[in-house]
Formats: C-alpha cells, structure tokens, sequence
C-alpha cells in the first residue's frame, strides 16, 4: 500500500518577495516582484520583475533598495503583470518573511483592480520564532548571522527570495523534513471565522496597534475593541470555546470586520473610548457614556465647618478642587458612607442625613466626634476631613497649556499627535504642519470624561512613560469648548 505524500512533497510553496515605495501595504505601491515555485525539495519556476507604481519613489526608498525613479519608469504597471501573478500563485502556499506585510500588499494591488484574491499564508518569521524560540531577533539580517547563509543582494526582491530559501534549506537540515513539515501545517491553521465572514479575513487585519469594529446585519455596529496588534487580537475573538452566551451570540451576528490603525497604544485606546461612547455598539458594556458625572467640593459653612457639597458641572481648569469622579449619585453617596464611617465624620456635614436637632446618627453611635452639634474643634475637623479626602482629589493638568503627545510607528512610517488639555482628547493630526494649523478657537465641543481622565493621567504622570510631550502655547484665556456635564442617554 503507497503512503500519502508528506505535506511538503503534495503542495508547492512560493517564495515572494516584494519591494514598495512605503511601509504601509494599504496605502504604499509594489515597485518589484520577485518570486521562486519551490516543490519536492526543487526549484520548478522563477520570475521577477520590476513595477511602475504609478507614483514617485521617495529618495529614502531609492537608498534603502537602489531602485530609483528612473528605473520603474518604463516597468509595466501591476495592472499588466496581475495576471501572470495569479497564474503562478494559483494552489501554492504564499511564503514570505513578515509575510503579513508582502501578503496585504498584493491583496491591495488586486484590490485595486476590482478583484480578490487570497491564499493560504506562511510566514519564515513565526517560523524562526516557532523553531528556534531561544533567539530573540528574527529579522533577515539576524537569520543570515546566525546561520551563516550566503551574501544576498538585500531588499532586492530576488536577493530577498534568495535569503529566504536559504534558510528554509537550513531549518530542513537542522530538524529535518518530519519536524518542519509539522511545524509548517501548525502555522498554516488558522482560527476558525464565522461563517459569514471571507474565509481570508485574517490575513487582512494589520498586526499593529488600532481599534476594530465588528458589525451585523444590516451594518449595525455590535463591538468595539482596540489592540496593541489588531491582527492578533481579532483572531483570539475566534479562537477556542467562548467563554461565554454573549460570546457565542457576538460571533453568530458577526457580518463584517473594519479597523482604524493608529501609531501607538494611548492614540489606540483614546480612539477606543471615543467610539464607544459617540457610537455606542451593542455589546460593549464598560466605558458607556453616563448622564452625569458626580464630584465632591469641599466647602466652608457659615461656622467654619468643612462639608461636602455634591457637584455635577466639573471644570477641568479647577480640578484640584474636586475630589472623586462618579457615574451616579448613588455611587457617590456610597463612597461618602465609607469615608464617614472610617474617619467618624459627621453625616450631616457630608450631606448623607438631613439635619436635625439632637446631631446625625454616627453621633448617636458614637461614630462622629461632635462637628454637628459644634462640639468638635473646627481646625482639628477641616483637617480630618481634608485627610480623609485627600486621595481623592482630582489631578490638576501640569502644563499652561495643550500638549501634543507623539507617537511614532517606524514599520509603518505612521505618526500620530494627540492633542491633549486639561486631561481631554481634543484632536488628531498626523504632522508638525497639521499641528501648527490646528486651533484650539476651532475646537468642537469637548466631554470631560472619567475614562479618558483615569487614561491620560495614568499614561503620563506614570514614572516611567515613554511618551513624549511637547508643550504647545499656553493659552491665554480659558476656552469655552468643553461641556461640564456627560451627555445624556
């Protein structure tokens, strides 16, 4: 009886490399291919070619590949190689180093065409990590070092191709053909997508951080959520058992799958909050936008006394003078007994108890030392009560001003300048020219939030941020576009 062929010797594996005018394989343009039909351990095919993107290649990208301008001037448009692409991809597995990005980019020139096209993916970084999990870098640079693979014309698409199966030649003989085949099929499954989802969803998704959106029927919006990898994290939504009814119900009215990318984490989770709150998806449950939020002021009676006064219109130029941030009065109110009760403060003077003749009820408990009645000396109870709210307080903004918050994605040639006041997310631009026409006077109207407040400050007072801030000009009258209250459901 004749055994089935091995995995490797039944399919036919096509080493491609690509060279682009960009890093962004979306937007930016294939300038050359280059690409080898590797099957039982030969080489049965090769093309190359180099491609007119219909665009100027930056002197940056010239440098880096030495393909210049002049060189793709008379190269056919992809346009015209698309076809013979198809031809020889038809059936093979696609592999290529970080072939998410060499994968998304011919997805997008076909794209473009008006046509689809899709294949099953293998990617020789995951399969450096997988094999050879002691190493840290896997770029192609550290794979020619640290296997000692010949000299390649590099980020030359064929020079690229060639590096490439010379390592795929190393790997067989340093775990042989069983263990790589293995290995191979392991990368090659995928998580299984909803049914009505395009089986290759996942091989579009960028592996950068961003914010996704799951839709259903009748492109109602259903979720929400953000990643520091949006490829990833949207995989691990089909992975596995759900955890949960709401799970299972999310995946089965799943239609459609769209994302923002952004240059790093913070621009990632403010965008997240933001269309949370505006677009409110069905299935995301914290973050929600509340009517109204609640603070605490903290002000003198007519006999000194400190008390608590709830508040609900909160002006970020005074925060310091707030203490707490609440989506109810409820939960203020709660917050208020737990205060009183641990410092045995008088209810009345926080407002829990209406006042009335004989002192509050803790006083009756022996709970409150006398403010009620006028019995507890006023300095020694301010500054109980100033201690006792003290962790409280809301965090004043350090700056005079805006700041701008850069952050920089260098794969993706992506920048993002998050202007921030006051603790508040006013605006995104994407370089020093949007950043100096930017006005705050043309500011739309802005929510002090508790969620973007908690963010920011946690992001940049931390000790050990890595943001850089770059103080804008400090304003010299207080702007009228923020809106004290949440707005209501």
């Amino acid at each position: 009886m004749t055994e089935p062929a091995s995995f490797l010797d039944s399919n036919t594996l096509a080493f491609l490399d690509l060279e682009t005018t960009g890093g962004n394989s979306r937007r930016d343009r294939i300038i050359e291919i280059g690409l080898r039909l590797w099957r039982h351990g030969e080489v049965i095919d090769e093309w190359q070619t180099l491609v007119n993107p219909g665009t100027t290649i930056s002197p940056f990208i010239q440098r880096f590949t030495g393909i210049s301008n002049a060189m793709v001037a008379d190269a056919p448009p992809f346009a015209d190689v698309a076809d013979e692409l198809r031809e020889r991809l038809t059936g093979a597995v696609f592999v290529a180093h970080n072939a998410r990005f060499d994968y998304g980019s011919i997805k997008s020139e076909f794209q473009r065409l008006g046509q689809a096209f899709s294949a099953r993916v293998l990617c020789t970084v995951k399969l450096s990590r997988r094999l050879y999990p002691e190493h840290r870098r896997h770029n192609m640079d550290a794979l020619i070092r640290r296997h000692g693979l010949p000299d390649v014309a590099r980020h030359r698409a064929m020079g690229d191709v060639d590096a490439m199966m010379a390592f795929f030649d190393a790997v067989l003989a340093d775990h042989g053909e069983a263990s790589v085949e293995q290995t191979v099929q392991h990368l090659l499954r995928r998580p299984s997508v909803p049914s009505h989802l395009p089986p290759d969803i996942l091989d579009e998704l960028p592996a950068c951080p961003g914010v996704y959106r799951f839709y259903g029927e009748n492109d109602v919006l259903l979720y929400v959520g953000k990643s520091t990898n949006i490829a990833q994290r949207v995989a691990s939504h089909f992975s596995g058992d759900h955890g949960s009814h709401r799970g299972v119900r999310l995946s089965q009215s799943l239609r459609r799958v769209d994302w923002t990318e952004t240059a790093g984490e913070l621009g990632a989770l403010l965008l997240e909050l933001k269309q949370i709150k505006t677009l409110r998806p069905l299935y995301n449950r914290r973050s929600r936008p509340v009517k109204r939020l609640w603070s605490v002021e903290l002000a003198p009676a007519e006999d000194g006394y400190l008390e608590a006064w709830p508040v609900t219109t909160i002006e970020p130029s005074r925060l310091g003078d707030f203490y707490g941030l609440f989506r109810g009065k409820k939960d203020l109110e709660k917050a208020l007994s737990g205060i009183a009760a641990s410092n045995d403060l008088c209810n009345q003077r926080l407002g829990l108890e209406p006042w009335r003749d004989g002192g509050c009820f803790q006083r009756e408990l022996g709970r409150c030392k006398g403010a009620c009645e006028g019995q507890e000396d006023v300095t020694r109870y301010n500054l109980r009560m100033q201690i006792a709210f003290h962790s409280l307080r809301l965090t004043t903004w350090p700056w005079r001003g805006p700041v701008a918050v850069v952050e920089h994605n260098a794969k993706r040639d992506q920048t993002d300048i998050l202007v921030i006041y006051n603790w508040m997310h006013l605006a995104t631009v994407h370089s020093e020219d949007e950043l100096r026409d930017w006005s705050w006077r043309c500011q739309n109207p802005v929510t002090f939030d508790l969620d973007s407040y908690k963010l920011v400050v946690r992001t940049l007072l931390k000790p050990d941020t890595r943001a850089q801030v770059i103080e804008l000009e400090a304003l010299t009258e207080e702007p009228d576009w923020w809106v004290g209250d949440s707005p209501a459901e």
